[in-house]
């Protein structure tokens, strides 16, 4: 049998670090992908989705956030949705997991918000639920799994949301921890995990799919989906790796000395995808400029390629301004302006001055005004 293994949806997820515009397209994101993995499913005539997890990205979501979701699932009626409580939307009393059960929910939609196992179709398969019913859990929540009993013959097919090891700093957070060996230990033909957001495989049976869609410029938050094939009991599973995301994050470093090294760079960023539109760029620029060449940086990249690209995060704090005596010169020789220009040329190369990014900002904006009146 076939299902498609995917988590960390985290449905209503805010994106501060953009403008309401770009927040507003990934989040609807989150949703359209719920429908491209629906497609997936019956592209590749899989059974069920089961969802590993964060279906939410909080545990008390909107009722309209609530909703967006299962409408999404009716919308494929031969696919069984199976849904765990995880991290960020854990099973709490009086919770948005309750108020599911409460409204009522598409036939084809299953929660699992129980450590009790559960038919998947016809019920070859059972799905052996670890559910998360706060947001840190003592201990690991797989361990009632090797106790679970299920039909003889029947597949075994785990469903959890926690950490194989640890990302604390001091090695000793336990939160959500899950044994490495839990596949064995369990007799799993699969255990599907979420909590981290990229594909990474434990071992034959054991994979995390990572969240369908991305959602930061971390290195490990570009995950996929996962269509897997069970052939028996204790067979290893064949695992295909789908990727039904729209956008990429990606992150790149510049050093900058001239405009060759700037327009070397705009090339290596039209490179980075044959469709600009779909990539998220978070771009760190360091080096030393005159004004001339950030001048072509801005027209080359601020104004660009930038605008695109889907999104640009430019940090060009390490981009320093150092006017050559060729940019002064071509603003004034002498007089008030080039006395002015001095003057902003000193305080940008001040690293003690709180006005050092203004002065930069408008030594540009004077050469900038100089070259057009030139050209006019």
């Amino acid at each position: 049998m076939r299902f498609i293994h995917t988590s960390d949806w985290q449905v209503g997820k805010v994106f501060r670090m953009f403008d309401r515009e770009v927040e507003a397209v990934l989040q609807s994101e989150r949703l359209e992908v719920i429908e491209r993995l629906g497609g997936l499913a019956q592209k590749h005539s899989a059974v069920a989705i089961l969802v590993a997890g964060d279906v939410w990205d909080h545990a008390e979501p909107s009722d309209r956030t609530l909703a967006q979701p299962l409408e999404r699932m009716r919308s494929f009626p031969t696919v069984e949705w199976h849904l765990t409580p995880g991290n960020h939307d854990p099973h709490q009393p009086g919770g948005a997991w309750e108020s599911l059960q409460e409204r009522g929910l598409p036939p084809n939609v299953k929660l699992h918000l129980h450590q009790e196992p559960a038919p998947i179709g016809d019920g070859k398969a059972w799905v052996l639920p670890a559910p998360l019913s706060r947001r840190h859990t003592i201990g690991d929540p797989t361990q009632p799994m090797d106790e679970m009993h299920t039909p003889p013959g029947a597949l075994r097919v785990g469903l959890a949301h926690g950490s194989i090891r640890d990302f604390s700093a001091d090695g000793l957070t336990t939160h959500n921890r899950i044994s490495p060996d839990r596949a064995e230990r369990a007799h799993l033909d699969y255990l599907a995990l979420g909590d981290w957001h990229t594909l990474r495989q434990i071992d034959p049976k054991t994979w995390y799919s990572g969240t369908p869609e991305p959602d930061s410029f971390a290195e490990d938050a570009n995950g996929k989906a996962l269509l897997v094939e069970l052939t028996g009991p204790g067979r290893p599973p064949i695992v295909t790796p789908l990727d039904p995301g729209r956008f990429r994050w990606v992150q790149q470093k510049a050093t900058l000395h001239d405009e060759q090294d700037i327009r070397a760079l705009a090339d290596q960023l039209r490179r980075l995808d044959s469709t600009l539109g779909r990539l998220l760029v978070d771009l760190r620029v360091t080096g030393t400029l005159g004004v001339a060449a950030r001048a072509t940086f801005d027209a080359e990249i601020t104004r660009g390629v930038g605008p695109a690209l889907f999104a640009l995060r430019l940090d060009d704090a390490g981009l320093v301004l150092a006017p050559t005596e060729e940019d002064l010169d071509a603003i004034d020789h002498a007089g008030f302006v080039r006395t002015a220009a001095d003057r902003l040329r000193q305080r940008a190369a001040d690293q003690t001055d709180p006005q050092r990014d203004a002065a930069a900002l408008a030594l540009r904006e004077l050469w900038t005004l100089h070259a057009r009146t030139t050209d006019a």
